[in-house]
């Protein structure tokens, strides 16, 4: 099959069709979603070395389960292995064994074919077309902030950063509050909240401090500063950002305040599913550009320009 690599550079090669156990399946993908996590191993976070991706929608081919068997599906990325203490304490996404789908121990969706355990599957409602059933997994990490915190209507929410899944949490935490505000540099990227009704505002604009929750997605070292100073006493921060690099914080404001902050990573696909599928949360505006595998470089040097929002390799349509 042909697929990305990154290994000291990123290119196209020929790879083995994967092979798995039986309790996995082999998908043949249709299309897949690049995200900042790609970009940055493609720059070497993590020494990973091996298929990037882990954003896509495919067609099982091969499974042990015949009613999957040529059903369109998105596929949960860690693979667990239900033995450890943290699966046994039904905490399964920080399995201490886990492989994750293009990032870290399993080859990822950038290839004509993957393979993942029957169990992390889900299948995709007809209603949904493939450019946004391969957003399934970023709008599950949105929703995740919803199992993680009671988020009631008065609730006034500002989502920090304007871009993929700052828009797509902007759009999550909606659903639940009726005051939320999203803060971005770009106000062509903030127009996709803009029309839908959704409050933008930028950084050289008044914001008011206080709220009751900041959903931090700015991707930058400084953002979780920025939340600290718009959050209220006994408010809470959800952490979207990961940052490579150490960062210096001042611990007297959270304690002072006594501000619960929240790491947030990985999160529920029926609820993301289902929004995507009655169109409460909307991706087709983010869409700038798609590519076929074979132009996989150019799309990821499309993906790093300033103001581009998704890409997307259409790999088997």
């Amino acid at each position: 099959m042909k697929a990305v690599q990154f290994n000291n550079g990123i290119r196209i090669i020929d790879s083995p069709r994967p092979d798995p156990p039986k309790s996995e399946a082999v998908i043949r993908v249709l299309m897949a979603g690049i995200c900042n996590t790609d970009i940055e191993l493609a720059r070497g976070y993590m020494n990973f070395r091996g298929i990037p991706g882990h954003e896509f929608v495919g067609i099982v081919e091969q499974c042990d389960d015949p009613a999957l068997i040529a059903k369109r599906v998105v596929g949960e990325i860690n693979s667990v292995c239900h033995a450890c203490d943290f699966c046994k304490r039904n905490m399964p996404h920080h399995c201490a064994n886990r492989t994750v789908l293009g990032i870290l121990g399993r080859a990822g969706a950038f290839a004509e074919y993957v393979s993942l355990p029957i169990e992390n599957l889900d299948v995709v409602p007809d209603a949904i077309p493939n450019e946004i059933a391969v957003f399934t997994e970023p709008v599950a990490a949105a929703f995740r902030i919803h199992e993680q915190i009671d988020v009631n209507p008065g609730d006034r929410v500002i989502v920090l950063g304007d871009g993929k899944l700052g828009l797509l949490c902007a759009q999550v935490m909606r659903l639940k509050s009726n005051q939320v505000q999203c803060i971005g540099k770009h106000t062509d990227k903030l127009k996709t909240l803009d029309n839908l009704g959704i409050e933008t505002r930028t950084p050289n604009d008044p914001l008011e401090p206080n709220a009751d929750i900041v959903v931090e997605a700015t991707g930058s070292a400084d953002g979780l500063k920025r939340a600290l100073q718009l959050v209220r006493p006994e408010g809470a921060i959800i952490l979207k950002t990961t940052v490579a690099h150490e960062t210096a914080l001042d611990f007297s404001l959270p304690v002072i305040n006594e501000v619960r902050i929240i790491g947030s990573r990985c999160g529920p696909f029926p609820p993301a599913l289902d929004a995507l599928a009655k169109g409460s949360v909307r991706v087709s505006p983010m869409i700038h550009a798609t590519y076929a595998l074979e132009d996989a470089i150019a799309a990821l040097e499309h993906a790093q320009r300033p103001g581009v929002l998704k890409v997307l390799l259409n790999i088997s349509e």
